[in-house]
């Protein structure tokens, strides 16, 4: 049995200071279940939360709960227990510090669209109540814009999109968060100008004295050699873990586009940024291309990787991982300015008999063109 294997079944022994045993039943997993099936009134603990309200039976209950308590139900205070007073979130344009704007910027987002409901697609995780718990949360969000807020006036559009929120979480309370959302589909959707929103975005950051930090070299290459053939793959838990890192060595570091159709399952479903719904090898090696040719020089990194058994079958694994380069290459973000670019990404994968049959990978274009015109204020 693999490490994971072993975390997603429930301990022998009661959680300390319990009075009833655990029961010996799995982790709850969520994509074949109703909402009201994620977080049971009635359900028994089934895994050790040493630290945890009472509420919650595992691990996936409490992300999923949680979330729902205070997004939808609007439970905002519930942040003030579930995340610590220096708590550290991360996205791509910028970093919040602390419990307070956390609150703040969850009100703000709120105001905006008020009809959203983000809904669990999946949550992929590994720890346990004494190490630390790490969960990959992916979100399918949808609702209607039709409220004032930082993007103006509201335009009554409905609008749908993915974000992924992956979380370190001890005894009850998200300590470091890193949120990825696919915004430039959400403006596209809402019908408003994103060159005008990204400006703001970068005017915002400029005024507060922030700057683009360019280093010019990114690892990719040591001097005039070739990429490493060779991974670092201390951060796998397991061999499919490990086998899925050399997988996105080799075709992101390596550029040997050509592994996509010997990894990827010849009917594999591929879920990316713009809300595209794509099938097949040939259109996920067209979107990798999109990517990569932005950013020509770009180093992909990983920076955590998780995974657990999948009631349907195989394996589905999280990797949460970045690109760093330069915009070098046209596509997306149009004619190529020089400027340094830092992709944060989430992808998460569906692996059976050794072939990924689903890919969903969220990163933001919108946070790219901000980046840009952040740099080329710098510039001026």
């Amino acid at each position: 049995m693999s490490s994971t294997e072993a975390t997603n079944k429930a301990p022998a022994v009661p959680e300390k200071n319990s009075v009833k045993a655990l029961k010996d039943e799995p982790v709850l997993q969520v994509e074949r279940r109703d909402f009201v099936d994620l977080v049971p009134e009635k359900r028994p603990r089934v895994q050790s939360l040493r630290g945890f309200d009472d509420c919650y039976t595992d691990i996936v209950d409490y992300i999923v709960r949680c979330t729902h308590k205070i997004w939808d139900e609007r439970d905002v205070g519930l942040i003030y227990s579930h995340y610590t007073h220096n708590c550290v979130l991360y996205n791509a344009l910028g970093t919040l510090y602390n419990r307070e704007q956390v609150v703040q910027d969850t009100l703000q987002r709120l105001i905006a669209f008020p009809e959203r409901r983000g809904m669990a697609t999946q949550v992929i995780w590994n720890g346990n109540d004494v190490d630390g718990f790490y969960t990959s949360h992916l979100v399918t969000g949808s609702g209607r814009h039709t409220q004032h807020s930082h993007l103006g006036k509201p335009t009554n559009r409905t609008f749908v999109t993915r974000t992924v929120a992956d979380c370190m979480i001890h005894e009850n309370k998200i300590y470091r968060e890193w949120v990825v959302s696919d915004n430039m589909s959400l403006m596209k959707q809402l019908g408003l100008d994103t060159d005008r929103i990204a400006f703001d975005m970068a005017k915002e950051q400029f005024d507060k004295g922030f700057r683009v930090m360019d280093i010019g070299e990114n690892g990719r290459m040591l001097g005039q050699y070739p990429p490493e053939m060779e991974c670092d793959v201390s951060l796998a838990h397991t061999d499919t873990e490990e086998q899925c890192l050399r997988w996105l060595h080799e075709i992101f570091n390596r550029r040997m586009f050509g592994k996509i159709k010997e990894v990827y399952a010849p009917n594999v479903q591929w879920h990316g940024p713009l809300m595209k719904e794509l099938y097949g090898t040939a259109a996920v090696t067209h979107q990798t291309l999109a990517l990569v040719g932005m950013i020509p020089d770009g180093a992909w990194l990983p920076q955590h990787i998780c995974s657990n058994p999948c009631d349907e079958g195989g394996v589905k694994v999280a990797v949460r991982w970045i690109i760093e380069g330069h915009h070098l290459g046209y596509g997306e973000l149009g004619r190529p300015t020089g400027e340094r670019l830092f992709v944060m990404g989430m992808s998460h994968y569906h692996i059976v008999n050794g072939k990924i049959v689903d890919e969903w990978i969220v990163y933001d274009h919108l946070a790219l063109l901000a980046q840009i015109k952040l740099g080329q204020m710098e510039d001026a």
